[in-house]
């Protein structure tokens, strides 16, 4: 079997999707400086919050248990990656106390930690619009009226956008834990939870302030490679114009050049789906037009080539 790494850089459109502390009565969105602009964005950790709801929700693949027994909340003993694709996908880190019963015994005296890295890795989403500080008045008025109470105030920062994040898979990766004998999942079993995954990633959505916002990809780019650089990480940008939003071009089609160690263009195993409507210039991104398609088909070719991958 031949290395695999399933990459795919995806743009979403939402408003106000994950605060940070928060500054008296000024609720205040996670945000960061580039180029001496702010953008806001929603924190990998929030991203995988979601996507494991979705698979627990809609896919029927459990949340993995967590106790605090050990002295710090984490995964369960009994939580293993055969039962949970959570922790299959992102990985834990299991402690244990030292022991005061048999001192004489190094292995016992020292705490053991049992950890397996997470193989698929999530990019922050990072607003492709500056932040430009709107805020949304609020008050409590229709609670406060019914008692003829004063109105309790407060404000919130809100950002509506594109937003673009990445997801990187290691392929080898998926179903083999070295820390226990057990796990090494059979390829259908790997098949369909990773599925199971692309499908959270295509109904991504999130629950904020009230409202719920869809995450789904407007834009997706990406496919299986012998190397795992993510290759569209932070080589997404839009154009705004008088003319409409568009994709650069110019970016894109560069990293399609770029080749991998056994010499096959990016190029070549680089699909991209998209809905209509949004992006006015997808058809200067130079991939062939049996790969370039819709949102929809985009994922059934990833599907397909994972199944391909593990039958090999």
């Amino acid at each position: 079997m031949n290395n695999g790494y399933l990459h795919c850089s995806i743009i979403f459109k939402a408003s106000n999707l994950n605060y940070g502390e928060s500054i008296g009565n000024i609720l205040s969105l996670k945000k960061l400086t580039v180029e001496e602009k702010t953008f806001s964005y929603i924190s990998r950790q929030a991203l995988r919050y979601d996507i494991v709801r979705i698979l627990d929700e809609e896919c029927r693949y459990g949340k993995a248990e967590v106790d605090k027994a050990k002295g710090v909340i984490q995964f369960t003993e009994g939580s293993t990656i055969d039962k949970y694709p959570e922790i299959d996908f992102f990985g834990y880190m299991k402690t244990e106390k030292k022991s005061q019963q048999q001192p004489n015994k190094q292995y016992q005296e020292e705490a053991k930690t049992k950890i397996r890295k997470a193989v698929v890795r999530l990019t922050d989403a990072v607003s492709l619009e500056p932040f430009y500080s709107e805020m949304d008045f609020s008050t409590n008025m229709g609670l406060a009226s019914r008692k003829n109470l004063d109105n309790d105030i407060y404000q919130s920062e809100i950002h509506k956008s594109y937003y673009t994040y990445s997801i990187t898979i290691d392929l080898d990766k998926v179903g083999i834990d070295e820390n226990y004998k057990k796990p090494n999942l059979n390829k259908e079993e790997k098949i369909k939870r990773l599925n199971a995954l692309l499908y959270a990633i295509k109904v991504l959505n999130r629950d904020i302030k009230g409202k719920r916002e869809n995450l789904s990809p407007l834009f997706i780019i990406g496919g299986i490679y012998t190397s795992g650089n993510p290759f569209f990480y932070n080589q997404i940008k839009l154009l705004f114009s008088k003319d409409g939003i568009s994709i650069n071009d110019q970016i894109i089609n560069s990293v399609l050049e770029i080749t991998m160690f056994n010499g096959d263009p990016v190029r070549d195993k680089t699909y991209l789906g998209f809905l209509e409507g949004h992006f006015n210039n997808v058809d200067k991104i130079s991939i062939e037009n049996d790969r370039k398609t819709t949102i929809e088909k985009f994922f059934e070719s990833l599907k397909n080539n994972i199944a391909n991958y593990y039958g090999d």
